[in-house]
């Protein structure tokens, strides 16, 4: 789901939402007015009063959407099958400001699922930013940990921000530097 519209937006009820680029959480009280600026990844990226907020998908119904659909992963599943889901829930984390996902903007260094007993898994994340100091770090780090906890069998998601090797442009998908015209 991706729009880039400016879809206006009424808040149905308070909402906690995360200040970008700041990180910060603050709460934007029902009947707050403005316009939903990108929606990807079963999040909303919305501009209210002169700033940008992030509102989580379990807040959909805030502004009057659904909330994505829970995953599903068919009995007796193996790694592999867990990987590849893992891999196209990390395609579903996206920076609230650049509208391309966190692998294909080649920020995902590693993901290996690890069976750790009774059929649950961990998941072990490594991945960067496209800066150091981006305020969204810490959103970003909780929304893939989040995303990939969600998967059935999937009992913890452990995600370290690292930034060796640093992060450069030519570590994005094909696809993603043609859409920022970073060819």
């Amino acid at each position: 789901m991706y729009s880039r519209s400016s879809e206006p937006v009424r808040f149905e009820r308070d909402c906690d939402v995360v200040m970008v680029p700041q990180g910060e959480t603050v709460t934007l009280p029902a009947g707050s007015v403005g316009y939903i600026t990108q929606a990807l990844g079963g999040s909303w990226t919305v501009f209210v009063e002169g700033n940008l907020f992030r509102i989580a998908g379990r807040d959909a119904d805030a502004i009057g959407k659904e909330p994505p659909q829970p995953l599903e992963l068919p009995d007796g599943a193996d790694d592999a099958a867990v990987e590849q889901l893992v891999w196209k829930q990390l395609r579903t984390c996206f920076d609230p400001e650049i509208p391309i996902n966190v692998v294909d903007l080649g920020l995902v260094y590693e993901a290996t699922v690890r069976p750790v007993g009774d059929g649950q898994r961990t998941v072990d994340v490594k991945m960067t930013l496209t800066a150091p100091g981006c305020g969204m770090g810490d959103i970003l780090v909780e929304d893939v940990r989040s995303k990939l906890e969600l998967i059935p069998t999937v009992g913890e998601a452990d995600v370290e921000l690292v930034f060796d090797p640093p992060w450069n442009r030519t570590m994005m998908s094909e696809a993603a530097r043609l859409e920022t015209g970073m060819l």
